[in-house]
């Protein structure tokens, strides 16, 4: 299922999300214009290396851009390909204006950011001996998708459905929309073999949780979970 948009108007511009977009954009652009091999170096430059974060191993010195520390931050701005980084990019725009409006806009940066680290090291934790590099800006949006189903669970989201050569376009719950998603990456990562590269879905769990937990941390006062439209 493919979201389209959601029904759920946001009160205020949402300018941190829209920054989040274009920033990926820009970024995704420049590895383009690397080339396949300038892109490959700046994907284990700039990403995340869990044995590299842990000091189980280390990079060439040419490799090396920034501290270890620093990829957990790097790595969320970087993609491996366009349909990767505009499936990030829908889900982002479609259900993170209404996050940022229940936060605030310095609140919802912080909490973007949070979360990405949050999945960023679960990922890591979970194989720590990984000498692949992590790259996107899913993890710290799972953590959006987990403040959203919270929020707005009863929302309506526009999703297209394939069925077969044919696809149907209906309005869903989020509540359904976001515990199929969240129930698909558990138990891909239940099938997946660690480090066999892919999808990492570690890190979609882990941010997923963070939203969730974080949530209640970061709205505003007078904004109430389980709402449906922006605390209208």
């Amino acid at each position: 299922m493919i979201p389209l948009r959601d029904d759920n108007p946001s009160r205020i511009t949402p300018l941190v999300t829209i920054s989040l977009v274009v920033a990926c954009v820009i970024v995704f652009v420049w590895q383009l214009s690397l080339g396949g091999r300038g892109d490959q170096q700046a994907t284990y430059s700039l990403g995340l290396i869990p044995s590299v974060l842990f000091g189980i191993h280390h990079l060439p010195p040419a490799l090396v851009l920034v501290p270890p520390a620093a990829t957990i931050f790097t790595s969320m701005f970087l993609h491996g390909g366009w349909m990767h980084i505009i499936g990030n990019m829908l889900y982002l725009w479609i259900f993170g204006d209404n996050v940022e409006d229940a936060m605030g806009h310095a609140r919802f940066l912080v909490f973007y950011l949070t979360c990405g680290v949050a999945a960023a090291l679960t990922q890591a934790l979970l194989d720590p001996q990984s000498t692949l590099p992590m790259v996107g800006a899913s993890g710290a949006i799972s953590g959006v998708l987990g403040a959203y189903l919270l929020l707005y669970p009863r929302a309506r989201v526009l999703t297209l459905v394939p069925l077969g050569f044919f696809s149907q376009v209906v309005w869903l719950p989020a509540a359904f929309i976001l515990l199929l998603w969240f129930g698909l990456q558990l138990v891909s990562n239940l099938l997946t073999r660690s480090g066999t590269g892919g999808v990492a879905f570690g890190a979609h769990i882990g941010g997923f949780v963070a939203g969730m937990l974080l949530i209640g941390l970061f709205k505003r006062r007078g904004i109430p979970l389980f709402n449906q439209y922006g605390g209208r």
